[in-house]
């Protein structure tokens, strides 16, 4: 795991090297880089992967005091990342949350990215997502002590598997959600930016609208992945996506909550490593 410098503080990223096409993959609230293990192995014999876990709950270094958590500064950070590397014809990945940030990044026309696949994400008004969304927006007004206290809850498996929780999200993920948990769960530092994170995010629901509609004028190539059983991301939603943006293909997938990355991840590195050779 290597660790680089960005304007909210230092985050950790995983970087395969390599000669292959580059893949900048995204994950979501309250996940870390750990949630594309199952794609990066499919995908980095013949690419280069970049993973980063940005600061959305599950990162363990905590961000700067006076770091701009909203939606679109915690997207800011991807296209850092993408210059302080110095990366180009980028295909950038998005899942859950992080397919939200992607559109962020595509809304603002990053020079550095070439291609954007968006996988089962917020969109629209769908913000905050579902049952988990809400509880989650819900107890982010507690405040960070009392955040950390309700949270403790999630230390056990029955808990991590409700509907409001991680139940809707994946099918067959729990071992990762578990993992996910353990820095909130530890460190008052990260409490206290997810407690930020979620009362910026708040805020920002009127920018979650706008950003869908500016993505009409993404004139590049877009692959739209939609799991077919999503119950906290409409499939209507993905299909509605993929009408919007001018150059897109849209591939609904099987036995899988929204978590394809997880559930599906297989598949889903297939899907994008022919996206990326057909254009």
């Amino acid at each position: 795991m290597a660790h680089i410098d960005l304007s909210a503080g230092t985050i950790e990223y995983t970087d395969t090297g390599g000669e292959g096409p580059v893949v900048v993959l995204v994950h979501g609230l309250l996940m870390d880089a750990s949630l594309w293990d199952g794609v990066v192995a499919d995908l980095a014999p013949d690419h280069r992967c970049v993973i980063p876990t940005l600061p959305l709950g599950a990162h363990t270094n905590a961000v700067r005091a006076d770091a701009d958590m909203s939606l679109a500064g915690i997207a800011g950070l991807i296209s850092e990342l993408l210059d302080k590397l110095d990366l180009h014809d980028v295909t950038l990945v998005g899942n859950d949350t992080g397919g939200l940030l992607v559109q962020f990044v595509m809304a603002e026309g990053d020079p550095r990215v070439a291609r954007a696949v968006l996988a089962s994400c917020e969109a629209f008004d769908n913000f905050p997502p579902g049952l988990p969304g809400k509880t989650v927006a819900m107890i982010g007004k507690l405040s960070p002590r009392m955040f950390g206290l309700f949270m403790q809850q999630m230390r056990l498996k029955p808990v991590r598997r409700l509907p409001i929780a991680f139940g809707r999200l994946t099918k067959r993920g729990d071992a990762a959600t578990k993992r996910w948990m353990r820095p909130l769960l530890k460190q008052k530092e990260i409490r206290r930016d997810v407690v930020g994170i979620l009362r910026a995010a708040m805020r920002d629901k009127e920018a979650v609208v706008q950003v869908g509609e500016r993505l009409r004028d993404f004139k590049l190539p877009a692959l739209v992945v939609w799991a077919t059983k999503d119950r906290v991301m409409p499939l209507d939603h993905g299909r509605r996506l993929a009408g919007l943006l001018p150059e897109s293909k849209l591939v609904e997938i099987e036995d899988s909550y929204t978590l394809i990355a997880l559930d599906q991840p297989v598949r889903l590195a297939q899907e994008i490593r022919a996206f990326i050779a057909t254009r």
